[in-house]
């Protein structure tokens, strides 16, 4: 899963959703140096992670872009699921996609001192480019995709993702769907546990 699914699954803990957001650039035990909350959120991160990858539902949306993308279809797969779940949103939350996006935004500058390097060097985008609601466009989704293509100097060819997503669309959402309900309850029992 991709960002906006990680802060959805992380509840009301704005703390809990910063970390899980930036979990990805803390290595090992270096989650050890945060406040409490937010190891709760990379911990959180990481099992969510681990629980996609193994799941035969998302293993079954990467194999359809293997040939074309190889270890780069996870990615992508990650990204597009994000896609369902801010197209979808109404579905999942009460609240509207702008305004959870809003709220999160906020507790990132509230919480600015606790953030790593690379959430710093991130936010400025972030917010101008307005990652977590763009997802909502295929727009959104090509251009995230091709911003992801160049930092891999384009040999991932994700900027042609848009594609597969376009042929495959219902299959892709139909999974999503399926997928996401059980990461849900999945996510839910962890959070009880942390």
């Amino acid at each position: 899963m991709n960002f906006l699914a990680h802060i959805y699954l992380s509840g009301d803990n704005d703390l809990i959703k910063i970390g899980n957001f930036m979990a990805d650039g803390i290595r090992g035990k270096q989650f050890e140096n945060y406040p409490l909350e937010i190891q709760k959120g990379i911990i959180l991160h990481r099992s969510i992670d681990k629980f996609t990858d193994a799941h035969p539902v998302f293993r079954q949306s990467t194999k359809r872009l293997h040939q074309n993308y190889h270890h780069y279809a996870g990615v992508i797969v990650d990204v597009l699921y994000d896609h369902f779940l801010a197209k979808n949103w109404k579905n999942y939350s009460d609240e509207k996609l702008t305004e959870f996006v809003d709220h999160f935004y906020q507790s990132l500058v509230n919480n600015k001192h606790l953030l790593s390097e690379r959430t710093l060097t991130i936010m400025p985008t972030l917010f101008k480019e307005n990652w977590l609601v763009a997802y909502e466009s295929i727009e959104g989704i090509q251009h995230i995709l091709t911003q992801m293509d160049r930092r891999t100097k384009n040999q991932s060819n994700m900027r042609f993702a848009v594609q597969d997503l376009t042929e495959f669309y219902s299959e892709f959402e139909n999974e999503f769907t399926h997928f996401f309900k059980e990461l849900i309850l999945f996510s839910n029992d962890k959070m009880t546990t942390l």
